[in-house]
């Protein structure tokens, strides 16, 4: 590993480190990179939706996600289950994301959702073309099968309207419009015109081979096993040599909370895992990217492919397949898109990925009080690959003593400390 003093320590080669890398490197800063998965490319930036969704300006922690996760609980197929345990990190965590699923609290968070959002699809225009990855412009559909739930994502359209983000309520003839690609079996839907989508892996690949061009070094199939506290609010790492006083940019996903843990923080973090499956050959191909709105699953069409991902476990940093919550996958499918059956997805082998969800929905980004070479950068649950560009935008800025492009003190990493 280099040591030069200027050098920037990236802990996690998800598509936030990387991102963060970049704009490092931009920024005329030498950059390692610390990758505990190596050659597997195994994390969560590589089997996800591949959505960039200024749309998504409602935090996880909102009213009634409570009440429904409790009727999910019931079913063995739904799109959430918590395992049950003794626990005491799991416990203090479901408190703190009851405290904050309330309207005030989403009203507090929605433009700081948005102008992320927004900015990271800005950004994205540009990385995407140095990672040599395609941006696919032409919008998200929320498809409802059920008029409660088109009243309720019409009333997000309002809200998106108000907010300046561009939403339209649509009938079954006006989706056969924007996508006439795939048959659906819906009520209507609200078509979010400046959402995007790409190849997440196709991105996240690209974008790491342009950082090597850059000059970044990789340290692969390393792990951290911890962050010490060395006097003067210096920190350094457990288990990789490495000189004092290094920036250090946390951004290792599920795993980050462990870590602050190491140095006696809490950043309250529990890992969502989520699956997804994708068809090589696909019975049809929609042209935009969709989520069926009761069954909370994600459609994404990528080139030739098409990946259809949801559920949200939290289960511990446990990998393991259900095969039980694949099945409710597959089996919303065809209730929304009628050309395909179940028989479509045999044999495909699904993946799973850790999202890190904190209690109240926000991501945790800024510097760590108390230390001189500590930043953090996690915590974005389903929104990782959408505020990847941004998150690296913010981290560099703060790192390189430049004023930050916006307000971002509700993100503090240490705020339920």
């Amino acid at each position: 590993m280099s040591y030069d003093e200027n050098r920037v320590i990236v802990i996690g080669a998800g598509v936030i480190g990387l991102c963060t890398a970049w704009h490092l490197l931009k920024a005329g800063r030498p950059v390692t990179v610390i990758d505990r998965d190596g050659a597997s490319r195994a994390g969560c930036s590589y089997g996800n939706a591949g959505m960039v969704v200024p749309s998504h300006f409602i935090p996880l922690a909102a009213p009634g996600v409570i009440s429904q996760g409790l009727k999910w609980l019931a079913n063995p197929e739904g799109p959430f289950y918590i395992r049950p345990r003794v626990n005491g990190d799991l416990i203090r965590w479901v408190k703190l994301f009851a405290k904050h699923a309330t309207s005030r609290h989403v009203e507090a968070s929605l433009e700081l959702l948005r102008d992320l959002n927004l900015e990271s699809r800005r950004i994205f225009k540009e990385m995407a073309q140095e990672a040599g990855s395609e941006l696919t412009e032409k919008g998200l559909l929320m498809l409802c099968k059920t008029n409660k739930g088109l009243d309720e994502e019409a009333e997000v359209a309002e809200l998106a309207c108000r907010l300046g983000v561009t939403a339209e309520v649509c009938d079954p003839a006006r989706l056969r419009e924007l996508d006439g690609g795939i048959q659906m079996n819906v009520k209507g839907g609200v078509w979010f015109k400046n959402d995007c989508h790409m190849d997440p892996a196709a991105f996240v690949n690209g974008l790491r081979a342009r950082l090597v061009e850059m000059g970044a070094e990789f340290v692969e199939d390393v792990e951290v096993k911890g962050l010490s506290h060395r006097g003067e609010g210096v920190v350094s790492l457990d288990g990789v040599e490495t000189p004092p006083g290094l920036e250090v940019v946390l951004a290792c996903g599920a795993w980050s909370g462990e870590l602050m843990k190491s140095l006696g923080h809490r950043m309250p973090m529990q890992a969502g895992k989520g699956y997804s499956i994708t068809l090589s050959n696909p019975r049809e191909q929609p042209e935009l990217c969709s989520i069926l709105c009761e069954a909370k699953v994600a459609v994404t069409p990528m080139g030739d492919k098409l990946r259809f991902g949801g559920t949200m476990e939290i289960c511990g940093n446990d990998l393991s397949v259900n095969p039980r919550r694949v099945n409710g996958i597959i089996s919303s499918v065809s209730d929304y898109f009628p050309a395909y059956q179940p028989v479509d997805f045999e044999g495909v082998e699904p993946w799973s990925g850790l999202r890190p969800c904190s209690p109240d929905g926000l991501p945790y980004i800024g510097r760590v009080h108390g230390y001189k070479n500590l930043t953090t950068a996690s915590g974005h649950a389903m929104m990782g690959f959408s505020m990847g560009p941004v998150t690296g935008r913010l981290i560099s800025q703060m790192i390189t003593d430049e004023a930050p492009c916006m307000d971002i003190r509700k993100l503090d990493p240490l705020r339920f400390n």
